[in-house]
């Protein structure tokens, strides 16, 4: 990772864009592929199928604070499908808050990956222009939750 990377990690943490909580350890990420070459001792994935903002805002308070204990010893997916996928969307039609992208955006910076599912893309009439750029689409969601799985990621729904 270069040191430019390194030190916009660290200064994001410090100012505590993943909640009003203050980072106790410099966190950053050495992965950010769709399925990773290199392992950390953790993996998690996240279903992310819903709009609703309470539901998706504890997936991104739970991402932060595994971040925080695992630093780079930990690999995270939050899969998004259905009507999740709004979250990702540049224009969400559903109730997505700018600070949940906003969060979004700050997770990816660490490392954390963002699936889009394909097949609710092409449901919803979307391409990846309609996407925000950090996220990485993948065939059928459901399909990329079993293969992470297989990798010997450990799944968790809400």
């Amino acid at each position: 990772m270069s040191d430019i990377n390194k030190f916009r990690r660290y200064f994001i943490g410090a100012m505590g864009l993943f909640g009003a909580s203050a980072v106790s350890q410099r966190v950053s990420a050495h992965h950010t592929e769709t399925h990773f070459e290199d392992s950390s001792l953790h993996k998690i994935v996240y279903q992310c199928n819903k709009a609703d903002p309470e539901y998706i805002d504890h997936i991104l308070f739970s991402c932060g604070e595994l971040l925080r204990k695992y630093g780079d010893d930990i690999e995270l997916v939050i899969a998004v499908f259905g009507s999740g996928l709004h979250l990702l969307g540049k224009r969400p039609e559903r109730s997505i808050s700018k600070m949940q992208q906003d969060r979004v955006k700050s997770l990816a910076a660490y490392g954390v990956s963002f699936h889009a599912c394909g097949n609710t893309m092409k449901a919803l009439g979307w391409t990846e222009k309609d996407l925000l750029p950090i996220s990485q689409v993948v065939a059928i969601g459901v399909d990329d939750l079993m293969q992470l799985q297989e990798k010997g990621f450990s799944y968790f729904s809400w």
